[in-house]
């Protein structure tokens, strides 16, 4: 981390992630259907911005799209782990409801719900095996 001080005033950073997927079309009703906005801007037939607050966002791209930004080969998340993506939510009821939408659209769960006490989680794997560890800490602890 750099020694030197951030002034307040500083615009904040934008966070966009990028993550192949197979199929685009099925990927978006799979994201909407677990209540994420899409930026009509960023998209086109090779790739989405899915919206997941001002200044973080997912960009679905599709693998030969993906591929083209990489000289490495585009990682199978179905057969290994390249990226834990954790997303907070306000309650342990905001989880369960996640992971619940997110099974009925298709998810699979690779590991039950841990309750640590002052962290609650939970997570899912996506069409395309990324893994999204859904998660609440008790601001209190």
């Amino acid at each position: 981390m750099s020694s030197q001080s951030t002034s307040t005033a500083a615009k904040p950073r934008q966070l966009f992630v990028n993550l192949p997927v197979d199929n685009l079309d099925r990927t978006v009703a799979f994201f909407g259907a677990l209540g994420f906005d899409f930026n009509p801007q960023f998209t086109d037939e090779n790739a989405t911005c899915m919206v997941i607050s001002e200044h973080i966002q997912v960009m679905l791209l599709v693998k030969p799209f993906f591929a083209g930004f990489t000289k490495k080969p585009v990682a199978d998340a179905r057969a290994a782990t390249e990226v834990l993506l954790a997303l907070s939510c306000e309650s342990r009821e905001e989880v369960d409801a996640m992971i619940a939408k997110a099974v009925a659209a298709g998810a699979a769960t690779p590991t039950p719900a841990n309750d640590m006490g002052f962290m609650y989680q939970h997570a899912f794997e996506d069409l395309d095996g990324h893994q999204w560890e859904v998660f609440w800490m008790d601001p209190s602890a």
